[in-house]
């Protein structure tokens, strides 16, 4: 038997062929053995005969044409039906080379094609037998019937074992794509946690302890009598530490917008809202009030709460439409996420990583001091809203008090 050009050969396939040709070849033997041993009078005929078909079920078996093209199996069948039938003429024994042609001709066939030969083959097998034996009994339509039904029996079940274990194999390939996704997924969703997580601890403790620095030490020089001679030394000192808090506070800067999103690093907030609906055909971006620059921290936050609410969008919500607008107001900014999809209750809804996400979007709000709200209903749509409280200036985001005149805290915040 032979397999698909497309597979290789499993163990079974190779063995099912292997015991085919040894079946058809015993058959042959078998054929030509009776005519010589009983003296049948074209006993050499049909021993000439056996060793042509044989002949021409070795150049099939072993030709990649045949495997590989139904027109050449076609023709090969008509070519070994022509021999036998001359077989089935000369011996009566030839009727037994119909099973493992039966097997051939629904293996290499379409389904269609190879049930007729399989009913013509049988057929020659039943006129065969009766014109040899001369009697007409149930025996000579009963066996090469039943070996007909078997044969497509078996074939039908071979072929739909080997469906399932195609749909099977494909199936795990499928999933280890899958794992191997998610582990990356998992990966690069732990390194974007941890450049965050590290951006948010230079932002909020490093970068402002050393503002902080600046600060009082801008209020002591500003402390110190600038007529007095003897502290040139001391105003010299705290302007150097000054220029050196400055510096490190520069650096730490630097160090935050290296480890910002790659979706901040070329562009603002707004811009990388625009570029998110724009992978969203249901999605539209607007901006209300006047834009301003907001600390790393908000725009992480407000970044990720966008990406999860339209993931939940187009995964959850079938919605036709979602709008998700940035709003700038003079202590705040607010984001909103609306769509017009399924809805559902949100006091009912699944926590954790499993759940719409809410979690950890109301998560990110409250660990800067903001307000998450979820307003939905099953078939009315979602609204999700997250309003961030903002400093007199962005920049001075979370940034320690410190004892300095008016003056000096103006002039701090523009440096931030």
């Amino acid at each position: 038997m032979t397999a698909s050009p497309s597979r290789p050969l499993t163990p079974v396939s190779r063995v099912l062929r292997l015991c085919l040709h040894a079946l058809l070849v015993a058959l042959l033997v078998l054929a030509a053995g009776r005519a010589v041993t009983h003296a049948v009078p074209a006993a050499g005929a049909v021993v000439a005969v056996c060793a042509v078909l044989a002949a021409v079920y070795g150049a099939g078996a072993r030709s990649p044409a045949v495997r590989g093209s139904t027109a050449a199996a076609g023709t090969w069948l008509a070519a070994l039906g022509a021999v036998w039938a001359g077989l089935l003429v000369l011996s009566p024994d030839g009727l037994w080379i119909a099973f493992p042609l039966y097997f051939l001709e629904l293996h290499l066939l379409r389904l269609r094609w190879g049930i007729a030969a399989v009913a013509v083959t049988a057929c020659a097998a039943i006129a065969s037998f009766l014109g040899h034996s001369g009697t007409l009994t149930p025996g000579a339509f009963l066996g090469p019937l039943l070996g007909a039904a078997v044969s497509v029996a078996t074939v039908l079940g071979y072929q739909a074992l080997y469906r399932e274990s195609e749909r099977r194999r494909e199936l795990i390939e499928e999933l280890i794509a899958t794992r191997a996704e998610l582990a990356a997924a998992e990966r690069d969703a732990g390194t974007m946690a941890e450049r965050e997580r590290l951006a948010r601890e230079i932002h909020d403790t490093l970068a402002q302890g050393l503002s902080s620095i600046q600060l009082l030490l801008r209020a002591a020089e500003r402390a110190l009598p600038e007529r007095d001679p003897r502290l040139a030394p001391a105003r010299e000192h705290i302007g150097r530490a000054r220029e050196a808090a400055q510096d490190n506070l520069a650096e730490a800067r630097r160090f935050v917008r290296a480890l910002t999103p790659p979706d901040l690093e070329h562009g603002s907030l707004a811009a990388a809202l625009e570029r998110l609906c724009a992978s969203a055909p249901q999605a539209r971006f607007s901006v209300s009030g006047s834009p301003r620059q907001l600390p790393t921290p908000y725009e992480v936050a407000l970044l990720r709460i966008a990406q999860s609410a339209l993931a939940n969008v187009v995964r959850h919500a079938g919605a036709g439409r979602a709008e998700i607008t940035l709003t700038f107001m003079d202590a705040s900014v607010t984001l909103d996420v609306v769509d017009d999809g399924a809805g559902f209750d949100p006091a009912s809804a699944p926590c954790g990583d499993g759940g719409f996400g809410l979690p950890a979007m109301r998560a990110r709000a409250e660990t800067l001091g903001g307000l998450f709200t979820v307003e939905s209903a099953p078939g009315q749509g979602t609204a999700v809203a997250v309003t961030l409280p903002l400093p007199a200036d962005p920049a001075d985001a979370a940034a320690p008090a410190a004892p300095a005149a008016p003056a000096d805290a103006a002039e701090h915040l523009e440096g931030s």
